[in-house]
C-alpha cells in the first residue's frame, strides 16, 4: 500500500486511511469509514487509523476491524453507595462541558442493588483510545472498581440496572464529516482533508 506524501502530517494523527484496493485515501474521519464499511461495494477493503505522524511525512498504522466500526466500547465505574456514584456522574458531566470528549457518548447512573452502583460511559468502539486518552488529560478519579471494553457494555445492557440519571456528551469537531454523495463523490483524492 502506498500512501501519498503529507504535508503537516501531525493533522492526521486520529484519521483512517481507507484501502479501496486499487488506490488509498488518506484522512477519512471514523463516521466516513463506518458509512463506507456500509455499503456493499466497500464492505471488504480495510481501514487503518493513523496513531503517530512524524514531520518527514511518514505515519505509523494501526489495522482496524470493519466490524469495531458497528460496536459500543464503554468504561463503567463502580461504587457502593449512591453518594459516591453521583458525584462520580457529576465528575464526568462536568468534564465533558470543560473539555469535550474526542466523540460523542452517553453517561448513564444506574443502580444494580443497595450497595452496587455504576456510572457508565459508553460509545463508539473505534474511539477507545481516544477516551481512554481524555479521561487520563481530564484527571478522572473514581474511588471504586472500573472496568471497559466491548464486552462490558453488553453485560451492562444484559443486566438491565435500574437508570438513574443520563447525559449526553457531544464530541468536538474537528474535521465535518461527508456523508452520501459527497462522500463517494470524494473516494479517488489520495488526500481527504
Amino acid at each position: 500500500m502506498e500512501l501519498p506524501k503529507l504535508h503537516q502530517p501531525d493533522r492526521y494523527v486520529g484519521l483512517y486511511v481507507f484501502d479501496f484496493g486499487e488506490h488509498t485515501g488518506v484522512g477519512f474521519t471514523a463516521e466516513e469509514v463506518a458509512e463506507l464499511f456500509e455499503s456493499q461495494k466497500y464492505k471488504n477493503c480495510k481501514a487503518y487509523k493513523i496513531h503517530k505522524a512524524y514531520p518527514d511525512g511518514r505515519v505509523e498504522l494501526k489495522g482496524v476491524r470493519a466490524e469495531i466500526f458497528q460496536l459500543e466500547a464503554g468504561m463503567f465505574f463502580y461504587s457502593s453507595d449512591i453518594k459516591t456514584a453521583k458525584r462520580d456522574f457529576k465528575g464526568l458531566v462536568n468534564m465533558a462541558v470543560k473539555t469535550s470528549p474526542p466523540c460523542r457518548a452517553k453517561v448513564h447512573l444506574a443502580k444494580y442493588d443497595d450497595n452496587k452502583y455504576v456510572v457508565a460511559l459508553i460509545y463508539p468502539a473505534e474511539y477507545d483510545d481516544e477516551l481512554s486518552l481524555w479521561l487520563l488529560e481530564g484527571d478522572y478519579k473514581t474511588g471504586g472498581a472500573a472496568e471497559g471494553g466491548i464486552d462490558a457494555v453488553q453485560q451492562y445492557y444484559d443486566a438491565k440496572p435500574q437508570l438513574l440519571d443520563k447525559h449526553q456528551l457531544f464530541g468536538k469537531i474537528v474535521f465535518e464529516n461527508r456523508t452520501g454523495e459527497k462522500l463517494l463523490a470524494s473516494i479517488k483524492l489520495a488526500v481527504q482533508r
